[in-house]
């Protein structure tokens, strides 16, 4: 009988490719299950040293790269003497609330307009040609328009950042309603609930996860606007930030403000992946 092969030796690589027990129920286990916090670990610290390696032996320009190093004294000096005349927590903080400003009044439109659309086909067909029309656009071609009818504000900023988180939204909740399956409803009015209840209490527990979904994509979309919404006219923001750095090519400076937006957005996402799995818990349990 051939000798059978062996797990490696390496402890560190014996465990992280290890192949995890099955839970109960299961045969084969499900196919990406598992934790790969370590694996996104390893992955992040290889892109840094890579990136460390590349600038200290000069085979990129600190023009076109900086180093680590620069990024974070660049980050150190922004915070303290500050950017055009605001700390760099003023810079974010404004944008932080131009963006979430617009996604509150995204959810709280949308998502009532994406019910009524999946619930009603008078009124999927009364909202769904304008949200079809504007929709594929992107921001930067209506974005004359907006100043034209509202000025150079903060009116014109929120609302293209809230045009551009509406129509995600209002779509996935319209998928979302269908989810709910048709015994469920029917059950729910031969017991003797009323529509209200059929809607709050069978129809929308069925569409949360994919409003969960729409609203982390529309979150996504906002800040892509954000940088388009402040290139009109604003003194201040993140967006504004990274946009006059990059006119006086002050690389550094680029590359920290989109450190800063994409650590924004991704501690959003994992508030509403934790969100999901408190609200929604049977999903992908069905």
């Amino acid at each position: 009988m051939s000798e059978q092969k062996k797990p490696p030796s390496n402890p560190f690589f014996g465990s992280l490719f290890k192949i995890k027990p099955t839970k109960p129920g299961e045969v084969y286990g499900v196919p990406g299950q598992g934790d790969s916090l370590l694996i996104s670990a390893i992955s992040a610290l290889c892109l840094i040293g890579f990136w460390s390696l590349a600038t200290w032996a000069g085979w990129i320009k600190p023009l076109f790269l900086p180093s680590p190093i620069a990024i974070f004294n660049k980050f150190v000096q922004v915070s303290t003497e500050g950017f055009a005349e605001k700390t760099l927590f003023e810079h974010t903080r404004i944008s932080v609330l131009r963006v979430f400003g617009a996604l509150i009044l995204a959810c709280a439109t949308a998502i009532p307009v994406g019910l009524a659309m999946g619930m009603s086909r008078v009124m999927r067909g009364i909202f769904d040609p304008p949200i079809e029309f504007y929709r594929p656009v992107p921001p930067l071609a209506y974005l004359p328009l907006m100043i034209v009818w509202f000025g150079i504000g903060e009116l014109a900023k929120v609302l293209l950042i809230f045009l551009s988180i509406f129509a995600p939204v209002a779509i996935g909740t319209r998928s979302g309603v269908r989810s709910a399956a048709i015994e469920q409803v029917h059950a729910a009015y031969s017991l003797g609930a009323s529509p209200w209840q059929v809607l709050t209490q069978v129809i929308l527990p069925a569409a949360l996860p994919e409003i969960i979904t729409a609203v982390r994509i529309g979150m996504g979309v906002g800040w892509t606007t954000l940088v388009a919404a402040e290139m009109v006219a604003a003194t201040s923001g993140i967006g504004f930030m990274v946009l006059s750095a990059s006119q006086f090519l002050q690389t550094s400076t680029v590359i920290m403000g989109i450190f800063i937006i994409a650590a924004i957005a991704y501690a959003f996402d994992m508030l509403m992946r934790f969100l999901e799995r408190k609200l929604v818990p049977w999903k992908g349990h069905a």
